[in-house]
């Protein structure tokens, strides 16, 4: 079963994206900072990160950016979740992350894009 962590820091938003994830099978669990996002990510190291892009203290970007300069994480699968409007598909290339999901999130579109990143 893969592990998902989720990072958002609006709990309500973490435990709406771990019950999609969790309807479907998978192992998620959540965090509500960047900051404990990169300690959980080295302590546990899960299958895939699925990271809200504006947060407090410190960002998604700069988290995406912590995990993408770690040898041992770089290779770690991380979609964003963003209102951001003007962050479309064309930043991949800036970002590094493996897709980008717009807020509110589509239910189907989310177990797709994640079901997309495990195939």
């Amino acid at each position: 079963m893969n592990y998902i962590l989720i990072c958002d820091d609006v709990t309500d938003n973490c435990i709406l994206l771990q019950f999609f994830l969790e309807m479907e099978g998978y192992n998620a669990e959540f965090v509500t900072s960047g900051v404990e996002a990169v300690n959980k990510v080295r302590i546990h190291k899960p299958d895939l990160l699925l990271l809200d892009v504006m947060m407090p203290e410190i960002s998604g970007l700069e988290v995406l950016q912590c995990i993408r300069e770690d040898k041992d994480l770089q290779n770690l699968p991380v979609l964003l979740i963003t209102a951001y409007k003007e962050l479309v598909e064309t930043d991949l290339t800036n970002t590094q992350a493996n897709g980008i999901i717009k807020k509110p999130v589509d239910p189907d579109l989310l177990i797709e894009k994640v079901q997309a990143v495990f195939n």
